[in-house]
């Protein structure tokens, strides 16, 4: 498995939710200055709704954007242990120890973009390839660490 690889379409896809996000918040924006009338107090609990949504996806974005940053210093050599940039096959799947992402597609197999601070990330974090976790009365076999 290549990490590089991974790692370049983890980031198009955050690169992707960055661009969608300030989209949205562009066009959220536009949207507020078009609809400007003499409703009252309609109209003000309009733009404050409209503001709050600009300001969950403001957050959304800052997230994001960090995450982006953050992946610039992953670690792509192989690993012994578990760590943040471990790409860790178990018996139940495929993770990539990074940041929350969601599922990838490498090479026609579903790959599981996590954080560390995911219960699963923490759980899997130190551990070494033969190894065991239990998570929800679950138990998975660490088969191989890249």
């Amino acid at each position: 498995m290549n990490k590089s690889d991974i790692l370049k379409i983890v980031k198009k896809k955050l690169s992707e939710k960055i661009e969608t996000l300030e989209r949205l918040i562009s066009e959220t924006r536009a949207s507020n200055n078009e609809t400007k009338s003499s409703m009252g107090d309609k109209y003000e609990t309009s733009r404050e709704m409209v503001q709050q949504q600009i300001s969950t996806l403001q957050i959304q974005l800052n997230e994001n954007r960090k995450s982006h940053t953050f992946l610039i210093t992953l670690n792509v050599n192989p690993h012994q242990i578990i760590g943040v940039g471990s790409l860790v096959e178990t018996d139940k799947g495929l993770f990539y120890i990074a940041v929350s992402c969601g599922e990838i597609i490498y090479e026609g197999k579903k790959i599981f973009v996590i954080s560390s601070e995911s219960p699963l990330g923490a759980a899997l974090l130190g551990k070494k390839k033969t190894e065991q976790i239990t998570l929800n009365n679950s138990a998975q076999n660490i088969v191989n660490i890249w």
